[in-house]
């Protein structure tokens, strides 16, 4: 089994490097990740600069870009057969609900996804980073290596991935698995303004979580009561539910064009072989 690992925390994170040992217990491992961390960047893609790629070990590639560069230039140039999986973190904290909107480790599994690649994104859900001693990271690398496995016999449907978030406990604490929708996190946004030597501002975004959605069987949830969170995501952000309320929104000059799109579900094709 050849499996490619990337993350968005870069290529000498210890989440990342402890996933890559554990993988290579089940598979000749290939990583192509980030030169320095890349949190929070999406599926941001560099279409204006030139990337570069550098070899920092056996099948191992440092890249000047972005989560969603490295997956691209490892399946697309460094890699010359296709892995069998594409395992992005593991995430130094969660990626839960809404927040996957945001997340480098989601968007670089969703890359690999859209090139029809089964895929995995793995954050360890350990929260703020200063309050927390212990960090088990051998948690999240054993699920994830052993998910590997079973996905093996069993794949996704085309485009789809799976984000898994695991409680930041020994394995042997945890619970299960649970498989789940998303959740929806609160934050308390904020604009911090600062003034820089020469009297011009700047600004510092983001905020604090402020709890989370009571959401039935969401992932959120799950976490929260020891389990591990599996989440099946797919590319198409269509909303389904909405085409009724849609097609009554009339604008002046312009006539509806019948469709043929029903409230349905999305049809997925048949995984990548």
């Amino acid at each position: 089994m050849r499996i490619l690992v990337s993350n968005d925390d870069g290529i000498h994170a210890r989440g990342l490097r402890t996933l890559s040992e554990k993988l290579a217990q089940v598979g000749e491992v290939w990583v192509t990740a980030p030169d320095r961390e890349q949190s929070a960047t999406s599926h941001a893609i560099s279409l204006n600069v030139p990337l570069r790629s550098y070899q920092t070990a056996a099948r191992e590639h440092a890249i000047t870009g972005t989560p969603t560069d490295s997956v691209y230039l490892g399946l697309n140039h460094i890699l010359k057969e296709p892995p069998d999986v594409v395992v992005s973190g593991i995430n130094h904290g969660p990626n839960l609900g809404n927040d996957v909107i945001y997340s480098g480790t989601v968007s670089a599994a969703m890359e690999a996804a859209m090139f029809g690649y089964q895929a995995i994104a793995v954050s360890l859900c350990i929260g703020d980073h200063a309050g927390v001693r212990e960090m088990y990271f051998d948690s999240a690398a054993e699920f994830a290596a052993r998910l590997v496995v079973a996905m093996a016999n069993k794949p996704l449907p085309r485009g789809v991935l799976l984000n898994v978030n695991v409680p930041n406990r020994p394995i042997g604490d945890i619970r299960g698995m649970k498989v789940c929708r998303l959740g929806f996190n609160n934050w308390a946004d904020r604009v911090a303004e600062r003034l820089d030597p020469r009297g011009r501002p700047y600004y510092w975004i983001g905020g604090t979580r402020q709890g989370h959605d009571a959401i039935p069987d969401s992932d959120v949830n799950a976490v929260a009561d020891g389990f591990v969170a599996v989440t099946p995501i797919h590319y198409d952000l269509t909303d389904y539910r909405s085409f009724a309320a849609t097609r009554a929104i009339e604008v002046e000059g312009f006539s509806r064009a019948p469709d043929q799109l029903g409230d349905t579900q999305l049809p997925h094709s048949a995984a990548k072989s």
